[in-house]
């Protein structure tokens, strides 16, 4: 067996190769351990880290806030009358459910023989007051004609005595008469003249009165004519006709059935005028005010308009608040069709704001945490105003910051917080 010559063989070492080979290694050892150190500092300075995949975050940006209010709600027609008996009688429904009727139309009728009855006999008694007027008429002329006749008389007696008067005054004169026939003539001449007298006051006293006669017969037949132009109206009334053009609603009788006085028959729906009625949460009551400006959405569909009424109770931990709409057509609008409202309470520019989050209700508005790369750092914020969809910002952040606004008691209150 022929041995190797391996053991002849020396080994030599390259001084130069395994100096430069210790080195790299030292390097890559000292690296790795000021990566170890970072990474160990870091996590010994935060108390808690979290996952980005958790939380939410938004940017702090700056624009105008719009404090709103989304309620909802429906539609329901702002005219909708409701038409009523005006006497008691049997009632006959011309038009149905569903029929489009316009303005005067007739749609009911009353049937109220009652009424007619007194109608009629009211016709009979005016005839009459009106035939006692013209007789009453007549007798005056009658007794004014006696007392004239009697004045004119009178008249005639009175220049008769004058003239036996200036008779006695020539015939004493001459001796002709005696004194007592002159004195006997003188004494008719005055009863002439107070007969004269007198029948002038009563032929004038005669007349105011026959005219306070016929003014009171006259006043008579005026109450009466008033009673009986009530009486027709009431009359007229019971053809009922429909105040408003639109749909009729449901009947709230029964056909040809009894109604009382003031008894429900149906309601007629204006289709020209719709209005939003919307629900508001109790805690926002304060805070509506008439004339406020809402959005008004439906189908894909936004409409404008002005809060026009607040109902000043609360039902069910709501408030109802009526809307009125600038322009409704063409819009398509049904009756208690279902909508969406937003109500603007107040309109700020120019401010800092971030989306809402739960941050807000779990930093009570005062507290967040401000992302930086890697860290999420706990900051003191002010709060403002608030809308559906953003936070007015007044102090602790700038325009740019990022903010979590994911709920913050998955922080612990901690200062400092590790994003991995």
């Amino acid at each position: 067996m022929i041995r190797d010559t391996g053991q002849q063989d020396t080994l030599m070492i390259n001084k130069k190769t395994s100096w430069l080979k210790r080195s790299v290694i030292m390097a890559v050892s000292v690296l790795a351990i000021a990566v170890t150190w970072q990474a160990t500092s870091s996590w010994l300075s935060n108390d808690v880290s979290v996952a980005k995949a958790q939380l939410k975050l938004a940017t702090v940006e700056r624009g105008d806030l719009l404090r709103d209010i989304v309620s909802s709600g429906k539609i329901v027609a702002a005219n909708a009358p409701v038409l009523y008996s005006p006497e008691p009688g049997l009632v006959t429904l011309f038009a149905k459910p569903g029929d489009t009727v316009e303005q005067g139309e007739k749609v009911a009728l009353i049937d109220s023989p009652q009424l007619m009855a007194t109608l009629n006999q009211q016709k009979t008694l005016v005839q009459q007051l009106q035939s006692a007027l013209n007789r009453e008429k007549l007798s005056s002329r009658r007794k004014q004609l006696e007392y004239q006749q009697k004045l004119e008389i009178a008249k005639v007696d009175l220049a008769a005595a004058e003239r036996e008067a200036r008779r006695a005054n020539q015939s004493i004169k001459r001796n002709i008469i005696s004194q007592i026939d002159f004195e006997k003539a003188q004494d008719e001449l005055s009863k002439s003249r107070l007969r004269t007298r007198h029948a002038e006051q009563e032929a004038k006293l005669a007349i105011d009165t026959l005219a306070f006669e016929v003014e009171d017969k006259a006043l008579e037949l005026k109450a009466q004519q008033q009673r009986l132009a009530e009486l027709q109206r009431k009359v007229d009334e019971l053809v009922i006709i429909s105040p408003v053009s639109g749909i009729v609603g449901n009947w709230l009788v029964e056909q040809k059935a009894k109604v009382n006085n003031n008894d429900s028959l149906m309601m007629i729906v204006d289709l020209s005028a719709y209005e939003a009625e919307l629900q508001v949460p109790e805690a926002y009551a304060d805070e509506l005010g008439l004339g406020m400006t809402v959005e008004v959405s439906m189908s894909g569909k936004t409409l404008y308009g002005k809060l026009a009424s607040i109902s000043p109770e609360v039902i069910g931990s709501q408030v109802s608040a009526r809307v009125r709409m600038d322009d409704t057509q063409g819009a398509g609008l049904r009756q208690n069709q279902r909508v969406s409202g937003r109500i603007i309470l107040e309109q700020k520019q120019d401010v800092l704001m971030v989306r809402r989050g739960q941050f807000y209700q779990s930093g009570a508005g005062t507290m967040g945490y401000l992302v930086n790369q890697d860290t999420a750092e706990r900051i003191t914020i002010k709060s403002g105003a608030t809308s559906m969809s953003h936070i007015e910002l007044l102090s602790g952040v700038e325009e740019g910051d990022t903010l979590v606004i994911s709920n913050l008691d998955i922080f612990d209150d901690k200062a400092r917080v590790l994003l991995y």
